[in-house]
């Protein structure tokens, strides 16, 4: 019998923060909110389902836009039968990723990670990149 493979090819057009913040996530979202002028708002959380692993189930907050969106995610998921993973495992150092997606070019990163940075609650602010992620494609949300 013949089998055929689908490949997908997946879109990373988008900007990504690594954050250190040892806080509740409704608590660094109303902090980005009032630092950097956002309205993120809690959104469902995420669920992804794996064969031989316990589920991931991660919080989410997020602002849409007329030509994309902000995302706030936390990298360790709400513990599923006991055990919590992560978001990106090979980051376990990052607690939050703020996912920027934005198709008319208004954002500039670097501006928010200098707001970002003086703010006393969060300890550090990376911006990652993407490609070179393992376990990139687990940051695929929308």
């Amino acid at each position: 019998m013949k089998k055929n493979k689908l490949l997908v090819e997946s879109s990373y057009d988008f900007d990504l923060l690594g954050l250190v913040a040892p806080l509740k996530d409704y608590k660094l979202a109303w902090l980005i909110n009032s630092c950097l002028g956002f309205d993120l708002k809690k959104g469902v959380d995420f669920r992804m389902e794996f064969t031989n692993q316990p589920a991931l189930i991660i919080s989410q907050y997020i602002l849409e836009k007329e030509y994309g969106f902000i995302q706030l995610l936390r990298n360790r998921s709400y513990p599923v039968a006991g055990r919590a993973g992560y978001l990106v495992p090979e980051l376990k150092i990052m607690d939050y990723f703020l996912l920027f997606q934005d198709y008319t070019l208004e954002i500039n990163i670097n501006t928010y990670i200098e707001n970002l940075s003086k703010m006393k609650e969060i300890q550090n602010v990376v911006k990652l990149d993407v490609i070179k992620l393992k376990s990139r494609d687990n940051l695929l949300t929308y």
